[in-house]
């Protein structure tokens, strides 16, 4: 649905969404995949409590400038993200959100800064927040937009755990994009946690599932715009 030349998507949510995964799982599958990518964090000051916003761009041939004022895809996880991102819209943005109307799921941790890998392990931590009934978020009501909701995080906790939300969203960013093949995620997940999954090969199939639920929302959403 994009141009593979070069894109450039944006990912938003509260920190502990696991937003900056996405952002390294898609930079490393571009590179197995044999393309250029960037994909530089945005923190802040909020690194625990905030909104984190990650900066991705994939391309067949060199990058030029590190950062973009407008996406070609933008991904929202929370309705803060909503308004933290708008002026990242232009013509022909495919925006992408989670329509579920339950809480945004996060780790409830003690540490600052944990956007790493283990938000996906169910393992990581014990505590969880955010499965609780909640207010959906609001897309905007540009006409120039291709917008596209998914439950991601209503199917996260009704059938997976609101642990692999991320890597749901993922799958949905990676078939309404098409900029990388899902098999090329799945070895960037392998190389990521690989030796978690050697040690549980549980958290393998939770995660490719995930993956694959996530991609076939993307799929059904697009199905819906036309």
């Amino acid at each position: 649905m994009l141009d593979n030349g070069l894109v450039k998507i944006i990912i938003a949510g509260e920190g502990g969404q696991g937003v900056q995964t996405i952002g390294e799982l898609l930079a490393e599958a571009a590179y197995i995949s044999g393309k250029k990518a960037l994909y530089i964090p945005n923190f802040g000051v909020e690194q625990r409590g905030g909104v984190s916003i990650a900066f991705v761009q994939i391309s067949k041939g060199e990058i030029g400038a590190p950062k973009f004022q407008k996406a070609d895809l933008l991904v929202v996880l929370s309705q803060r993200s909503v308004e933290r991102t708008r002026d990242y819209l232009k013509q022909g943005t495919i925006y992408l959100y989670d329509e579920s109307n339950i809480q945004a799921p996060l780790i409830d941790d003690q540490a600052v800064g944990v956007h790493g890998y283990d938000t996906v392990a169910p393992e990581a931590f014990a505590k969880m927040v955010g499965t609780k009934e909640g207010e959906a978020i609001t897309p905007p009501k540009q006409k120039d937009l291709t917008i596209l909701g998914i439950p991601a995080a209503k199917v996260a906790k009704e059938q997976l755990t609101p642990r692999v939300f991320n890597i749901i969203i993922l799958g949905a960013l990676v078939s309404v994009s098409k900029v990388l093949e899902a098999e090329k995620i799945k070895e960037a997940l392998e190389r990521k946690l690989g030796e978690k999954f050697k040690l549980h090969p549980e958290l393998r199939k939770l995660n490719f599932e995930a993956l694959e639920s996530g991609i076939h929302m993307g799929l059904d959403a697009l199905t819906k715009e036309e």
